[in-house]
């Protein structure tokens, strides 16, 4: 079986791939706080989410809609305390 994976930036030299389930789920909260972009998921747009961008986004998935700006923030403050 085979899994279809995006790009994800990374620290390291070259790009990392996550399952494509994951990268949906965070592009879901990406859109609909700043609209579509698609771009972002397959890679053309400066290869993808950034790590941090990633555990954001999935973060505040499962939060309600309304909750979603506010939850993608806190994690990004509590990502500036490591």
């Amino acid at each position: 079986m085979t899994i279809e994976v995006h790009p994800v930036q990374t620290s390291r030299q070259g790009n990392a791939r996550v399952p494509k389930t994951v990268t949906m789920r965070a592009y879901e909260v990406y859109c609909h706080l700043y609209g579509k972009q698609e771009a972002m998921v397959t890679g053309g747009c400066r290869g993808g989410f950034g790590s941090g961008e990633l555990i954001a986004f999935l973060y505040a998935y499962p939060f309600p809609k309304p909750e979603w700006a506010a939850r993608v923030q806190e994690a990004f403050r509590g990502m500036e305390n490591l």
